[in-house]
């Protein structure tokens, strides 16, 4: 009785697991192993889920319609702006401490001399967070208005915004002024373009030498 009760509590708790449902009153694990397994999938076993459902083929971000992948020059202005300001207060500070050091080194170590330093780092990184912020804002404008007139995006965009910026920039120097702020952009995103497509350009070079 004792026994009985037992086999039949354990056969509960196995059917309840669902060992007992698998295996079958009749069928050992043994005699199971080597069935195979028609119509059905390896499942992960850490998973009780199908691991091709986990894969996914598509971005994981939803765009609105008509939406573009890739940020545009709009977009990307705030960020080229600010970059632009914080990196020339950072320069400017670095530049107005090595003058004010510079400057004051015949004097002691006392609250005039530092002072003097501070004010030399304040002035220094103002004005080259202003001219860096200046000529960011000015490059983040003629590209965002030659990408809307051409309806493109490409390095075209990115030597002429360059070259605009550095002519205006040196408007008041004259026709001179004019002509080497212009040559100086042009120069200045000509590299970048280059450095940017230097990947590209050196893969179908190795692609027409083969």
């Amino acid at each position: 009785m004792e026994g009985g009760a037992g086999n039949s509590k354990s056969s509960g708790f196995a059917g309840l697991f669902g060992a007992g449902g698998m295996a079958g009153p009749g069928y050992s694990h043994a005699d199971l192993a080597g069935v195979p397994l028609t119509g059905m999938n390896p499942l992960s076993p850490y998973l009780n889920v199908d691991p091709r459902y986990l894969i996914q083929d598509t971005d994981e971000f939803i765009l609105p319609t008509g939406a573009s992948k890739t940020r545009g020059r709009f977009e990307l202005a705030f960020f080229t702006i600010g970059g632009c300001c914080i990196t020339g207060a950072a320069f400017g500070a670095l530049n107005g401490l090595r003058l004010g050091l510079k400057e004051t080194q015949n004097m002691a170590w006392s609250k005039p001399r530092n002072v003097q330093v501070l004010n030399m780092v304040t002035r220094q990184g103002a004005l080259w967070a202003n001219t860096l912020g200046s000529l960011a804002l000015l490059y983040s404008a003629f590209g965002v208005i030659i990408e809307k007139t051409r309806g493109a995006e490409d390095d075209l965009n990115t030597m002429a915004a360059g070259t605009m910026t550095g002519m205006l920039y040196k408007s008041t120097g004259g026709l001179r002024g004019v002509a080497r702020g212009g040559i100086a952009g042009l120069m200045l995103t000509g590299l970048y373009s280059l450095y940017n497509n230097w990947e590209h350009m050196r893969g179908s070079m190795q692609r027409q030498s083969l």
